[in-house]
């Protein structure tokens, strides 16, 4: 194996199972809730984006139920 290489002339292609992973959407959410997971997001090290998405994720796999009370 080389100790180096060079990896400029490689070509690049899309990842095909990319779109099967995840799907984009635009969500209207209150400032206070940014600001949550913007400062949980910072203690954490990751983006406020991926923080919700793992809650969320959490929230399928666990089959949470919301209160609306």
């Amino acid at each position: 194996m080389k100790p180096e290489y060079d990896l400029s002339k490689m070509k690049s292609r899309p990842n095909p199972f990319a779109k099967q992973l995840k799907q984009q959407v635009t969500l209207p959410l209150g400032l206070d809730v940014i600001e949550y997971f913007e400062a949980k997001a910072q203690e954490k090290g990751i983006s406020y984006q991926e923080l919700i998405n793992l809650y969320l994720q959490d929230c399928v796999s666990s089959q949470r139920e919301l209160s609306f009370e």
